[in-house]
C-alpha cells in the first residue's frame, strides 16, 4: 500500500488563513510602538533644541539668532557650535535647512517652526504642535 504524504490544499490554506488573523492582531501594536518612540524622539530633540537655544540667548547679549540652524550648528569663534547637526523632525519628510524666515524653518517640509522674536520652536505637524 502506498502512503502519500505531504499536506493537502485545504490544509494549507487553514494554516493561511490563521497567518493572516494573527498578522492583523499583531502588526498594529507594532505601529503603536513606532509613534510612541517617535513622539518620545520629538521631544527630546525639541528639549535639546531649545536648551541650546537659551544658552546661544544667554551668551548673544539676550538675542535670538536670525539664522536658527546655521547658529546652533556653526562656531561664530567665541562660542558654539552647539549641537552638531540639527535634528530633523521624525514625523516630516525632509530637513532643517539653513533658511529662516519668521514662521518657518526651512520651508514646509523642513519639521519644525521658528519664531525670532520670541525664540519658539515647534514641530511642524498638527499632531504635535503642543510639544
Amino acid at each position: 500500500m502506498k502512503r502519500n504524504q505531504g499536506f493537502t490544499l485545504v490544509e494549507i490554506l487553514i494554516v493561511v488563513i490563521i497567518l493572516g488573523i494573527l498578522a492583523a492582531i499583531v502588526i498594529p501594536q507594532f505601529t503603536e510602538a513606532s509613534d510612541d518612540a517617535r513622539t518620545s524622539a520629538l521631544s527630546s530633540d525639541l528639549q535639546t533644541i531649545r536648551s541650546q537655544l537659551e544658552l546661544y540667548k544667554m551668551q548673544h547679549a539676550g538675542t535670538y539668532p536670525a539664522d536658527l540652524v546655521t547658529a546652533l550648528t556653526t562656531s561664530d569663534g567665541t562660542y558654539g557650535p552647539y549641537l552638531q547637526k540639527f535634528p530633523s523632525n521624525p514625523f516630516v519628510t525632509g530637513a532643517a535647512s539653513s533658511s529662516v524666515d519668521t514662521t518657518t524653518l526651512g520651508g514646509s517640509t523642513a519639521g519644525w517652526f521658528y519664531d525670532r522674536t520670541t525664540g519658539s520652536v515647534k514641530p511642524d505637524d498638527d499632531a504635535h504642535s503642543s510639544l
